[in-house]
Order: structure tokens, then sequence, then C-alpha cells
């Protein structure tokens, strides 16, 4: 495997200088885009020569634009009929927003071609589904469940597929979505271009890189598991009953632009947004329970500014690509660590800095120390407010109890907690099916 790892500050090229096609290098123009990202410079050239590959990045990174911009040279340069009830192109996202999220980059970077392009996920309607797969299109994006469903009843066929992209590898493992991975590629034709992106490397990506690609070029942007040096950190020890009523002090500050709020469960995120809504805070809840008209619009909301709070379980935090998030919240602790840095890669996007926040119970104390362990640094410790005493001015609230005692008395998550909060591994097939 071909290895160039390269640190993120690298001088890079324009886009212009990348050989893509000139319909391209206008829609990027449209867009507003000069300069690639160190992950796109790497990348581009590797596929626009055929090569598999396997890139290293974590969100906000670009490594949409790092895939999607070669892919739609590929199929400009080439424009044969897509095949029937097929696509020329395949690519597998963890979840509906993530998957609606790429087919509008596609359909963004494409605007001056005639390439076609369509998404399948589930929690809808598959009727415009059917439909546009029959007549067959050059690109397709699909969450791993409903594109079984629609292969099993005969309306998708994948044997032209002549790229496969696997996004946010390392996510779809982690939510049970292997069996059904290799279910799909089965179906594939074994001359292809393979492209799998990750945010990290564990063991089991790897073993899926090296069963999947041929020959791979990897290209790392970052270290796996490293934090956005321009997100500020800060951890808050709190008893848990107080969590909420600290979490709505800190919206009050002013710099609080705009906010994402993570907990660990469906009911947790709802309960939250009703506390702040109670307490003058526009808030709305994005998670597997909701139905995709409620998520879509509830991310309209967000971006538009209408909703300055985002509540979101990890499931739904994969397609949430806002640029301007000043401030991320980890009301509950995240039981795998290495959601803990896909959370806070959602502020401090596009050249800025943001915070990250996370409140810990004694009963989470356990997975910050994972966290710490896996991020390679100790999270810094504020007893007061992290931000400015700006929200204690400007709130009529009493500021809540803080828990005391610090790291010396982290404590390993009780099982009554972990029954309640939805601690341990989340229930594989459960996420399959919410997040297809």
């Amino acid at each position: 495997m071909t290895i160039e790892t390269i640190p993120t500050n690298s001088v890079v090229e324009k886009f212009s200088s990348l050989g893509l096609s000139e319909p391209l290098l206008r829609a990027l123009s449209d867009e507003g885009y000069t300069t690639p990202t160190p992950i796109q410079v790497q990348a581009i050239p590797h596929l626009m020569r055929g090569r598999d590959l396997v890139g290293l990045a974590q969100t906000g990174t670009g490594k949409t634009a790092a895939f999607a911009l070669p892919i739609l040279h590929r199929l400009a340069a080439d424009h044969r009929p897509a095949p029937a009830r097929g696509a020329r192109v395949l690519v597998l996202a963890p979840t509906r927003e993530l998957a609606t999220q790429i087919a509008d980059s596609f359909r963004a970077y494409g605007r001056h071609t005639r390439l076609t392009r369509a998404v399948v996920f589930g929690g809808v309607g598959q009727t415009p589904q059917v439909a546009a797969l029959r007549r067959g299109v050059d690109v397709l994006v699909a969450a791993p469940g409903r594109l079984l469903d629609l292969i099993g009843q005969g309306h998708c066929d994948l044997s032209k597929v002549e790229v496969l992209v696997l996004d946010e590898a390392d996510r779809m493992l982690d939510m049970g979505f292997s069996r059904d991975i290799a279910r799909i590629v089965a179906r594939l034709p074994k001359a292809r271009q393979t492209l799998l992106f990750s945010a990290t490397m564990p063991d089991s990506i790897a073993a899926l890189a090296g069963g999947l690609l041929r020959d791979p070029a990897r290209v790392e942007v970052a270290p796996p598991s490293t934090t956005v040096a321009s997100v500020r950190q800060r951890v808050m020890f709190v008893d848990a009953d107080n969590k909420r009523d600290l979490l709505a002090l800190l919206l009050k500050s002013p710099s609080v632009t705009r906010a994402i709020v993570f907990t660990l469960t469906q009911r947790g995120a709802d309960k939250v947004t009703q506390f702040l809504a109670g307490h003058g805070v526009a808030a709305e809840a994005i998670h597997g329970g909701k139905s995709q008209g409620a998520r879509e619009r509830a991310l309209a909301g967000f971006r538009s500014g209408a909703i300055r709070v985002l509540v979101a379980t990890d499931i739904a935090s994969r397609g949430i690509d806002v640029d301007d998030v000043s401030h991320v919240f980890n009301f509950d602790l995240p039981n795998i660590p290495e959601a803990y840095v896909h959370r806070i890669g959602r502020t401090a996007r596009a050249g800025r800095e943001g915070w990250a926040v996370t409140l810990c119970d004694a009963e989470q104390r356990a997975w910050l120390r994972d966290i710490e362990r896996e991020i390679g640094k100790p999270l810094p410790v504020f007893h007061g407010h992290p931000f400015h005493s700006e929200a204690a001015a400007h709130s009529t609230m009493k500021p809540p109890v803080l828990g005391g005692g610090g790291r010396q008395q982290q404590q390993k998550p009780q099982k009554s907690h972990q029954k309640a909060q939805g601690g341990g591994r989340p229930n594989r097939a459960t996420a399959r099916r919410r997040a297809a």
C-alpha cells in the first residue's frame, strides 16, 4: 500500500492545476471554492489515474469533494448510457442525512454536466427511488438497508457498477453494517475502482480495506482519532440532576450563536429539547425516531438560523454539515470513544474556531477516561463558565450545582445507568433499521 501522509497546513494548489474538466471548475467557482483542501490535493490525482484509495480524514476536511470531483470527471469523459435498474457509481453511506448530503454535493459539482444521480434510503416511500433506478443513473448514493431491500425486490442491479465508494466506513461498521456491505459487494463486478474513506483506522477498517481494495494508495491528512486544534475543549463535572440547568445556562451566552447538543438516546434528546424550549431556547431534536420530513425540517431550520440549537443522537450526527456551528455540547458522553472525535468535528469547520464542552456526571467518568485515552490528552476542567461571565449576567436562572471530586473519583458506569441511558454498545440491528 502506498502511504502519503501530509500535514493539514500543507501548501496546496488551485483546482485548475488538478486536471479537472472545465464544467467542474465552473461549478467549483459557482460554489466559491478556489483552493483544494489537503485531502483533495492528495487524493484527486490518484483517483484521476484510476487507483483504489484509502482516505483518512476527519469530518469537515472536504473528503466528499475529494472523491466526487474525480468521479464526475471520469463519468463526463466517458458518458456512456447508465445501466437500466443500476448505476455506474455506487456510494454507500451510513445514514440518510449523510446520503442526502453526498447526493447534494454531486448535484452541485455536476450542475454543468448532464450526469444523473439518485439517493436511496429508508424512512420514506420507495416509489420515486424505484422510478429513478428503472431509468438508470450515473451516480447512486445509498444507505445499505434500503438498497438491499430494493435489490431483493428486483428493482436494482449492481452488475455494471464501475466505482464503489464507502464513506464514513468506520461508522458503518460501528452501526453493524458489515454483513450488509458484504452482501452488496458480492453483487458488484470485480473489475472496479474502490474508494474507502474513514475518520479512523481501527483493525476492522484495515481488514475491510484489505479485502476490498487492490494495491490502494493511502492518503492521511491527520492521525486517526486526533481532534482539531482550533476546537477549544472543556469538561465540566456536574451532578446528573443539574445537567439540564447547566446546559440551559451555557446556551444563554451570546457567544453561542449556533450549537449542537449530543445525547445518547432518542428519549434523552426529546427531553432535553423540551426542557430547553421551556427555558426560552429555540431547539429541535433530530434522531432515528423522527420521520424523514421532520429531520429535514429540523436541519433546514438549523442551517437557516431559525433554530439556534439542534439536539442530536450519534446516529443522526453524520449528516449535519453546517460550517458555522460555534459550539458542540456533549450532554451525555459517548460510550464509544471514537464518537467524541466525530461529535466535536461539527464545530471549527472551514477554518473557524469553535468550542466543545462536555458535561460529565459521576457515572460517566469512566467514559471520559476512555475518551482522553483515545485522543491522547486530558480535557481541561472548568468549574465555572467556560466561555465568559456574560451568560450569568444575562440569565435569571440560579446557577446549577456542579459535581465535585474531579478525576480522582472516576468510576465505571453502573449497570443500572447503562440500561437506563443506553450504555454499552448500541443495539446494532436497531441502529441499522433506524439509519437506513
